[in-house]
């Protein structure tokens, strides 16, 4: 579907302003830092006159592509050799967090008496990345439109609260420690947005360090999408040659700017990246994260978080306390 600008002007100038704002606040409380600014005054503004529905279009485009676009420019500012501070056991946590969550919301979800197809959206959506990974595990299993918009609004409000709390325990656990912090921060929260967002509450090499983190889960999306769809439909032949089919036809894949991120590091490890374009694609990734972070905050919606149901609201609360206990102890294990 062809993006119409008249239809994310509105959003986009509104996106734009918070995120410039942020900035030049910035200036005056760098203490603060943009990030953290950009969030709470989109939040302020948002839920206080500009939270129409003209505007959300443009708010999605903000968050969404910008961010995309400053995460591909990202991978043209590091290196291999950055990557490779992961290591086996970073790769190691990664796999064994989404694990325990995929396990711990299946269950969690069956005893709280929810449907299948919307402990498997649930367990996608904190495992993996958000609104991304239901909106590619929906289709799959068949889940309804319902089932959809609920699980969304539950994990993204999930991931609200955790992108807060986890620098405050990561400080108390950790004292910032940028390995240990970048670990529960991208091995924990629900999108790519609030990865960027917590991490660059803390400093720059966090909200590095947490992306690539998160960069790994989002890779893994494909498999954890298939392993759903086969478990869903193992006693349907043809349901599950339809799935394989869309696979194949790309329907499901790795996101174009994981891609665009690795391939953009590769270059700028063998040096084809000039020192001076890579200094242009760092600041304009900064603004792109800045705005992008301004229009995550004027999508929030408070009334809606009030609103959200006893049982649902438990769901997320206790698959986020599963999370953050689980990524603990797998830090102290292993990193």
């Amino acid at each position: 579907m062809k993006i119409k600008v008249k239809d994310i002007l509105p959003g986009l100038i509104v996106s734009v302003s918070v995120g410039v704002a942020s900035m030049l606040l910035a200036n005056i409380i760098p203490k603060i830092g943009a990030a953290s600014i950009a969030i709470f005054l989109g939040m302020f503004v948002g839920n206080l006159f500009l939270n129409q529905d003209v505007f959300q279009k443009g708010y999605k485009f903000s968050e969404t592509d910008l961010l995309s676009y400053s995460i591909a420019l990202l991978g043209a500012t590091l290196s291999i050799s950055t990557l490779m501070e992961l290591g086996v056991s970073g790769i190691l946590f990664i796999v064994l967090q989404m694990s325990i969550t995929i396990i711990s919301a299946l269950y969690i979800g069956k005893k709280l008496g929810f449907g299948q197809n919307f402990r498997y959206l649930m367990a996608s959506g904190n495992a993996v990345c958000g609104s991304s990974a239901i909106a590619s595990t929906a289709p799959v299993i068949g889940a309804d439109d319902k089932d959809k918009g609920i699980a969304i609004t539950i994990v993204n409000v999930t991931g609200i609260f955790l992108m807060f709390s986890l620098p405050i325990i990561a400080n108390f656990l950790y004292n910032l420690e940028p390995m240990k912090t970048s670990a529960i921060i991208g091995g924990t929260l629900q999108s790519v947005g609030q990865v960027v967002a917590s991490g660059a509450m803390v400093n720059e090499k966090v909200k590095e360090l947490s992306t690539l983190f998160k960069i790994v889960r989002v890779i893994l999306l494909v498999v954890v999408v298939f392993v759903f769809g086969h478990l869903k439909n193992k006693s349907n032949i043809e349901i599950l040659e339809e799935e394989i089919k869309d696979t194949k036809k790309g329907k499901v894949k790795v996101p174009w700017y994981v891609i665009a991120f690795f391939v953009a590091c590769a270059l700028f490890s063998l040096k084809l990246i000039p020192t001076q374009a890579s200094l242009i694609c760092k600041e304009l990734s900064n603004k792109f994260e800045i705005i992008a972070l301004a229009a995550i905050g004027l999508k929030v919606n408070i009334r809606d978080l009030i609103k959200q149901g006893k049982a649902v609201s438990l769901y997320g609360f206790f698959v986020g306390l599963v999370q953050i206990i689980s990524a603990t102890t797998l830090i102290y294990l292993i990193l």
